[in-house]
């Protein structure tokens, strides 16, 4: 990899991780349509790595005092504070959870196609924009019952498919349920904390196991180009929501799955 490639690939995966585009499609794209050879186990670890510390940094107020009252929650025997929210992620995870060890091979080998994504991006977006039609936008994330964390759930393990983008199902999921769009990004942010640790451990072990070898530098690079472009994007992403909504998004979705479709077809 060279220096071009670790800065743009790096950008790629911190703008879009948070994004309803899907950060995995961008990452199998870019180098398919520049001509770049894979980037490697290293890097793909470095730059979830980077993502991960941009959303536990934002959020560390709020995730800090989820884990104390859950483990408060967990010695009264009764719901403290922000111990539902903690549990709400918890539980949200374990569909996409069960899915990535169940499917994840399957999933490598047969879905990883321009045209599945193509077919992802533009059928997603446009539920996106239905979800965000019919919006009622009544409630936030602090009033999720349990089948409403089953359904996000649910949803969130769809993301494994390439193009279908793990905060954009999420979102879609909770505007369908009722949740303001601001409340469906921040528990969908949530949720990506254990997703994206647990994504990181298993390509780590992998990376172990291979003995696999990598360019220091690049992977420390890309870490943090996209740990600082996510934490920015987080921000923004929130800043913007009320103001232009859903349909910029969905917009680049659809010209997005139309170019692939013309240039794969």
């Amino acid at each position: 990899m060279d220096w071009l490639q670790t800065v743009v690939l790096a950008l790629v995966q911190g703008l879009t991780e948070f994004l309803p585009v899907s950060s995995s499609a961008h990452l199998i794209l870019a180098p398919t349509l520049f001509g770049w050879s894979d980037q490697g186990l290293a890097f793909d670890v470095a730059v979830h790595v980077g993502t991960l510390a941009a959303v536990v940094t934002y959020f560390y107020r709020e995730l800090l005092a989820m884990a104390v009252d859950w483990i408060r929650s967990i010695g009264a025997g009764a719901p403290v504070g922000q111990s539902q929210l903690a549990w709400a992620v918890i539980c949200g995870t374990v569909p996409a959870g069960a899915a990535g060890l169940l499917l994840g091979d399957q999933i490598e080998q047969y879905l990883r196609s321009p045209l599945v994504i193509a077919g992802a991006t533009i059928g997603f977006g446009l539920i996106l924009w239905l979800a965000s039609v019919m919006a009622r936008e009544q409630r936030d994330e602090f009033s999720l019952s349990a089948r409403d964390v089953i359904v996000i759930g649910c949803a969130q393990a769809l993301a494994l498919i390439p193009g279908t983008s793990r905060s954009g199902i999420t979102i879609t999921a909770g505007l369908f349920l009722g949740l303001k769009a601001k409340a469906a990004a921040r528990f969908s942010f949530l949720l990506s904390v254990p997703i994206i640790c647990a994504a990181g451990g298993l390509h780590s072990l992998s990376l172990i196991r291979q003995g696999a070898q990598a360019n220091w530098a690049a992977v420390g690079v890309g870490a943090l180009v996209a740990a600082l472009s996510a934490f920015a994007c987080i921000h923004l992403f929130l800043v913007l929501l009320e103001r232009v909504g859903m349909l910029p998004f969905v917009l680049y979705r659809l010209v997005l799955g139309g170019a692939l479709l013309v240039l794969f077809w």
